[in-house]
Formats: structure tokens, sequence, C-alpha cells
């Protein structure tokens, strides 16, 4: 779950998340070095353990890695994009984000691979989520590809996705493509939430106001037959007298003009 490609854009320090991160990151893996296989098995992301009661495994996997390189470039990306992020966003909200990326991408490779027995390691889920933002953030910023190659954020982001989806149906690959896929996926989604939000908002709020006007059409609707049907009978009574109206014809226009006047009341 390594990435390959960095970026140049950042702050010239390391806030403190971002430092904190590394420093964890780092010492876990320096952990597994002696206890490797109980720390991977109770920790890793194991899909089928996680279904079984290991719950925790989605959060503690993001901490561990497979080996030296796995770990450099997950690290060396966190510090080149992080610091970006984190400061931007301030460390509750890049903190927030890491973690929904990361969960995000065990959750949806356990959901993927239910039986697996594989174990899964890494923080990349929670990495492809922050190059996922810093495109969404900066789409024509350049991001150096192996220190050399220039390509704009957002092209890079698709390129991203495109290579992990079709990597994904690789059964002889290694790596969790599917993975670095729901980390983007959700940190997409989390981006995107507060936008989506104010559109269901306003459609809500159209919607009410289209019915609204239903109703008052309606109900003008009936206003104008009813007008008419006053109108009607109070023509009658000009041309022919009060007496020409039957018992009935009294009840409507009665009812026909009480139900006017309410009308006029509620306006």
């Amino acid at each position: 779950m390594a990435a390959r490609s960095f970026g140049t854009y950042s702050t010239s320090m390391i806030p403190n998340t971002v430092r904190l991160l590394l420093i964890l990151n780092v010492a876990v893996f320096l952990l597994q070095q002696l206890f490797d296989r109980v720390i991977t098995y109770y920790f890793g992301l194991i899909p089928a353990l996680f279904w079984s009661g290991y719950i925790w495994q989605p959060v503690s996997y993001m901490f561990l890695h497979g080996g030296f390189f796995h770990i450099f470039f997950n690290m060396f990306v966190l510090w080149m994009f992080g610091r970006t992020l984190e400061t931007i966003w301030g460390p509750s909200r890049f903190l927030k984000y890491y973690f929904i990326c990361g969960i995000g991408a065990g959750l949806l490779n356990a959901l993927i691979t239910p039986g697996s027995g594989i174990p899964i390691v890494g923080a990349s889920g929670a990495i492809y989520g922050l190059l996922l933002a810093f495109g969404v953030l900066f789409p024509n910023q350049p991001i150096y590809l192996y220190f050399l190659f220039p390509v704009k954020a957002k092209y890079f982001v698709i390129g991203l996705v495109v290579i992990e989806f079709i990597s994904g149906f690789n059964p002889a690959s290694p790596v969790a493509h599917f993975a670095h896929l729901g980390g983007m996926l959700f940190g997409f989604v989390y981006l995107q939430w507060p936008k989506w939000k104010l559109k269901m908002r306003s459609y809500r709020g159209e919607q009410a106001r289209k019915q609204h006007l239903k109703v008052v059409y309606r109900q003008e609707d009936e206003v104008r037959k009813l007008q008419k049907e006053v109108d009607d009978l109070l023509d009658k009574i000009n041309k022919q007298g009060l007496d020409a109206l039957s018992t009935a014809d009294k009840k409507r226009l009665e009812e026909a003009s009480r139900k006017l006047r309410e009308w006029e009341k509620q306006r």
C-alpha cells in the first residue's frame, strides 16, 4: 500500500499532528520488528477476524506496515502533503479526516473480502485520502512524479483512481488496491458532504415551495369556482328576485359566501 509519486507544495514546518502520526507509525514499526507475527495477527486488519469481533482492527492496522519501504513511502507522503493540509484545516479537522479515510479504507476492503484471512497493514488508505484532498483543494498544483515529471494534482488523482481500480482486479497483486480506493472514496464524500447537504436542503426547500404553490393554486381555483357560483346566484336574484331561488340555491349561496369570507380572512 505504498505511494509511488510525490508533490512539492507544502509548508516549511511540521505541524504537531503530522509529527505525532510520524512518531507513532515509526514507533509501532520498530515494535513490529520484535513481535511481528503476534502484532500483525491481533492488530493488522484480517477481515475474517474483524467480522468475528476484532472490531479495533480498522483503526490499529493503520499503524502497522509491511516493511521499510512501505512505511518510508507512506510517511514521506504524510510529511509532504499532511503538513499543508493540517496547516489549512487545523489539527482537529486534519486528524478527523485522516482517520475517516484510513478506517473507511479498511472497512471497504473488509466488505469486499469478508472471509479473507490475509492481514492488511499500512496507513496507505489514509495517505491516499490525503492525496485526494490535495488534488481537490489544489487541482492545478504540480505534483512531480519520481521528482522529475510535473503533473497537475487533479490529473494525478484521476490517474491514481484509474490505476488502483484496474489493479484491484488482479488476483495476483499483494496490494490492497480497494483499500486505497476506499480511502479516496471516504475522503471525497467527507469533502463534498457540506455541498451535498446544501443542495439537499435547497432541493427540499424547492419541493416545499412547489407543494405550497400547488396548495395555493388549488385554493385559488376553488375560490374562483365559488365566486362564479355566488355571482351566478346574485345575477339570478337581480333578474328574478330572491323568491326565484330554491331552498337549495339559498343554502348554497350562504355556504359559498361563508367560505369566501373565511378565505379572505386567511389571506
